[in-house]
């Protein structure tokens, strides 16, 4: 058995651009068969292309709308169906621009649809899929914003805690299956999201943004060191380590029989 076939397909959602064709061109160089999954075909197929040239490997597109429930439960049922499929990477996602109280709600609603709908649906095929298989990995991209809500928009801040908290309870359900999980908490990262969502990115300071090549690497680099969260910018792994430990302290106590003395 040969590299390519020993380490299956990898489903790549939101491939076209950014952080999901980085990820396809280094999963291509792992060895990995990739299944590219977003809306822009001509430019899938120049991916697909390039990456089947240069990596030898076999490479499919999909063209597929992630807002549309039709076009998520296509995917899903491939999902359950491909046993070739070794890794999902849940990364099509799409930011928010302005306060909540004066948003295009249905464009948030398409967001959440996004950002946490097809999420959802695809890592619970992949994990049924997976755990039957006994192997597979889950990649789930979320955002830095999980831990700092208060300085970006609200419903795209809680769209990212909602995959944190995702990817923490479901490792939990799958100790023991041999699936593995991560969640990537990037920083700000040069991709074409923040135009598509109308902000700004040349207001951020330089210092706080980093090229999606790097990002991707130093994610993959975690998810070989076995990390459950990665978080491609934070200095000190030590901090994140504190901040887990602190839920602990605190989760004895946050279901008890009586309320807390202050409020009596």
């Amino acid at each position: 058995m040969n590299s390519v076939q020993s380490q299956g397909t990898a489903l790549v959602t939101g491939a076209s651009s950014g952080i999901g064709a980085v990820y396809a061109e280094r999963l291509a160089a792992r060895g990995f068969d990739l299944l590219l999954v977003a809306r822009d075909e001509p430019r899938l197929e120049a991916a697909a292309s390039k990456l089947r040239s240069e990596h030898g490997i076999k490479v499919e597109v999909l063209k597929a709308d992630l807002t549309q429930k039709e076009d998520v439960l296509q995917l899903e049922q491939r999902l359950r169906s491909d046993s070739s499929i070794s890794l999902l990477l849940n990364n099509a996602g799409v930011a928010a621009d302005g306060l909540l109280a004066n948003a295009d709600t249905n464009q948030l609603e398409r967001m959440i649809q996004l950002n946490i709908t097809a999420v959802t649906r695809l890592a619970s095929a992949a994990a049924a899929s997976f755990t039957k298989a006994g192997r597979g990995t889950i990649i789930n991209i979320a955002s830095v914003v999980a831990l700092f809500p208060e300085r970006f928009n609200a419903t795209y801040s809680a769209s990212k805690a909602y995959v944190l908290s995702l990817t923490q309870s479901l490792n939990a359900e799958l100790d023991g299956t041999g699936v593995k999980i991560q969640a990537v908490l990037p920083g700000v990262t040069r991709t074409e999201i923040w135009e598509r969502s109308g902000i700004d990115a040349s207001q951020i300071p330089a210092e706080m943004v980093m090229e999606a090549g790097e990002m991707v690497d130093a994610a993959l680099s975690g998810l070989d060191q076995g990390e459950l969260i990665t978080i491609p910018s934070l200095p000190d792994a030590a901090d994140w380590d504190a901040f887990v430990a602190a839920r602990h302290v605190m989760a004895p106590n946050l279901s008890r029989s009586k309320a807390a003395a202050r409020y009596r």
